[in-house]
């Protein structure tokens, strides 16, 4: 995009809606997160649809902006696409059925066990990319990673016979995540195909790749997770997070103390996990795993 655009958006901000300094350069770099995710998706922004401005806005809560945050964001991003209209740069506002984020302190959507096994049901496993989707959904509910950590998932960080995953986390932190057989069991399908692949060079321990032999994106796992939702008739509005609450949720109604749950997160302050509850919750700890109702189901059948 020409910088004669931006520098007349910035002189509109300025004239007309009369921004100081730091209010301007706020408004720049909320607008930089924007022009940064088209670049990435190799999108015009005068080409921009409503469709692409939600797939933003959805990456925007997946990287863990805080829903204050994306409002503001959000609302610089109309005042621009206001702007491109009264400016003659295009003939229709992107935005004006784009919704924020509500804020407040409340859960986000969660899928229950029946709709995560709906979701998963829902993909043609005739196609090639069949069984690795099952696995990407499967190991996010039943290990709660973000997607950020999903797709930086390494081959040598699986411990499949000890049933552990290494994650490497916020801050380059490590953890120790379990993972129930059902996950393992999508994975390994997965593996029968990723073995016919043609891999890139250095993309070999990644453990999802595309069609291309590359590691995925989080705006991809996004997009695959939106549409697989729409086909599985959930009407519900789900991302890659909401497979993480879900995670949380199961385990909390299972019965794990909340500070386990914690770990198994990643969250430095058990503040942040305290949001999925206000009810007192038991302490067993010696085998999380029986708290998650994939290992519940799978020990009942045995």
């Amino acid at each position: 995009m020409g910088k004669d655009i931006i520098r007349g958006y910035v002189r509109y901000l300025k004239l007309q809606r009369g921004m100081s300094g730091n209010t301007l350069d706020a408004y720049q770099r909320d607008l930089q997160k924007l022009l940064d995710y088209l670049k990435h998706e190799e999108k015009d922004v005068l080409e921009v649809t409503l469709e692409d401005l939600q797939h933003f806005a959805a990456s925007l809560h997946d990287i863990g902006i805080h829903p204050r945050s994306q409002c503001r964001i959000l609302s610089g991003i109309r005042s621009f696409y206001h702007f491109l209209l009264i400016d003659g740069y295009r003939d229709d506002d992107p935005t004006e059925l784009l919704e924020s984020p509500q804020i407040g302190d409340h859960l986000p959507e969660v899928l229950s066990t029946a709709e995560v096994d709906q979701l998963e049901a829902s993909i043609d496993l005739s196609k090639w990319e069949g069984h690795r989707n099952r696995a990407i959904i499967e190991t996010l509910f039943s290990c709660g990673l973000r997607v950020s950590e999903l797709v930086n998932l390494k081959l040598s960080s699986l411990y499949l016979d000890e049933e552990y995953v290494r994650v490497l986390g916020k801050g380059s932190k490590e953890r120790l995540v379990p993972i129930s057989k059902r996950a393992i069991q999508e994975l390994r399908y997965w593996f029968d195909d990723r073995n016919h692949m043609s891999i890139k060079p250095g993309e070999e321990d990644y453990v999802f790749l595309n069609r291309r032999g590359a590691h995925l994106t989080r705006v991809m796992i996004l997009i695959m997770i939106k549409r697989q939702a729409e086909l599985a008739g959930i009407q519900k509005t789900i991302s890659p997070h909401t497979l993480r609450h879900s995670f949380a949720t199961a385990l909390l109604e299972g019965g794990a103390d909340l500070r386990i749950i914690q770990a198994l997160l990643g969250h430095e302050r058990i503040g942040t996990t305290e949001i999925y509850t206000h009810i007192d919750t038991s302490t067993l700890r010696d085998e999380i795993l029986e708290h998650h109702p994939r290992n519940m189901k799978l020990a009942a059948k045995e």
